[in-house]
């Protein structure tokens, strides 16, 4: 498994349910926008957000172990867990920012695919090499703003 690059972001108001914690349906999303931030900052953002290829969820597992309320900063870990001939696995943990809890843990397996014939498409070697690798000790904000 890769280190793991953090992503730090803030709860919003409308993320959150009556109970006044962060709505069990929004780690998909925050699972999704970590991982999508993970390959921007990896470098590929012209190839996989508007070029020729693209990936799709195919499993997503979520557990819960705390929450996280209105203006809480969560950090999210990614770490790659497998790669495949077409496909990948990450792992996301989430943390309250600054403690070592882990409040929600995510895997999710995507197929990658290719952007015109929307079929699947065998891992390119400079992807998987970055996938692999990871970024290790690399934190990025909401903004895209690198930091520590």
């Amino acid at each position: 498994m890769s280190e793991p690059f953090r992503f730090r972001f803030r709860v919003r108001y409308s993320e959150c349910d009556a109970q006044k914690v962060v709505f069990n349906s929004r780690y998909g999303d925050y699972v999704d926008l970590a991982v999508l931030e993970f390959f921007r900052a990896l470098g590929f953002s012209a190839t996989l957000f508007n070029g020729p290829l693209d990936y799709q969820v195919v499993r997503l597992l979520l557990e819960w172990k705390g929450s996280a309320r209105f203006d809480d900063i969560l950090e999210a870990s990614v770490a790659t867990r497998r790669t495949g001939n077409t496909s990948f696995t990450m792992a996301v943990e989430f943390r309250l920012a600054g403690t070592e809890a882990v409040i929600a843990s995510a895997e999710i397996v995507y197929v990658l695919i290719d952007s015109s014939t929307m079929s699947k498409a065998n891992l390119p070697d400079n992807l998987r090499s970055a996938i692999e690798r990871g970024l290790a000790g690399v934190v990025v904000d909401h903004s895209g703003t690198r930091g520590a």
